[in-house]
């Protein structure tokens, strides 16, 4: 083979490197996920909440809220009118406990700590404690689905606990785009999705039950004022009225509680 055939013999094998780099970078952005879609909101009633409630769990039953307070010294089980945030029921939990997430479980409530192992069983009704269970790690975010009670604990990986004995059965990871989501604070079961507060943003985690995958989000920026929030902790508590298809949001040391809807996306 002589010289000029030699060259181009080579141009031919840069040209088609170059042709199969390109078609596999094209195939690459066609599989490629599109980015998880980021939802807005819109308020629909704004109603008082106490401010110095240091929020960990929130539920709505039969008209009224049911929240989990923390902090050791304040923390709390109470009931709450929706429509003027008055206390109307409350139970002080020992000040050697941080209380955390909070769920009902037929006619009990049931109550997380913090770092304490240990988790408190109340008659909903009379707030009258009637049990203990204890479970490995930390206790951040209560909810339920039809597979059972669901338990985060700061990491990416839920715990699924048997409602009679409240022993893990089993955990979903969850993930968005593959990647772990670390911090998965207070939880609510809402329309076939677990919802999720992630600690220290302005985000909730919309969570497949069957999959851990983040199918969207919710950006909750700009509830508060900028007057408002220097006085408050961060984004924490979903409850949700199933039978009224009603979603409230709030957070730790808020004045402030709101019913939103879920706008269209960013």
């Amino acid at each position: 083979m002589n010289r000029r055939h030699i060259i181009r013999a080579g141009i031919c094998v840069v040209l088609m490197a170059a042709a199969l780099s390109a078609a596999l970078s094209s195939a690459g952005a066609q599989l490629r996920s599109p980015a998880t879609p980021v939802y807005t909101y819109q308020v629909v009633h704004t109603y008082p909440h106490d401010p110095t409630a240091f929020t960990q769990g929130l539920i709505y039953l039969d008209g009224d809220l049911y929240e989990s307070t923390g902090l050791n010294g304040r923390s709390s089980i109470r009931r709450v009118k929706l429509e003027t945030g008055k206390v109307i029921q409350q139970q002080a939990v020992s000040a050697d406990y941080f209380a955390e997430g909070l769920v009902n479980s037929g006619s009990d409530l049931l109550q997380l700590t913090w770092q304490n192992q240990v988790g408190f069983v109340y008659d909903r009704k009379s707030f009258a404690l009637k049990r203990k269970f204890t479970y490995a790690g930390q206790g951040w975010g209560l909810t339920k689905d039809p597979s059972g009670i669901i338990l985060s604990d700061g990491t990416a990986k839920l715990r699924i606990l048997d409602p009679q004995t409240l022993m893990q059965t089993g955990s979903l990871s969850v993930t968005d785009q593959g990647r772990p989501v670390l911090e998965l604070n207070e939880l609510e079961y809402i329309s076939g999705e677990i919802w999720a507060n992630v600690w220290q943003t302005d985000r909730i985690a919309r969570i497949s039950p069957f999959t851990g995958n983040v199918g969207s989000w919710v950006d909750l920026k700009g509830l508060l004022t900028p007057a408002e929030k220097a006085s408050a902790d961060v984004l924490n508590g979903i409850a949700y009225d199933s039978a009224m298809n009603r979603i409230f949001v709030t957070g730790k040391l808020w004045p402030k509680l709101f019913e939103i809807k879920v706008g269209p996306p960013k």
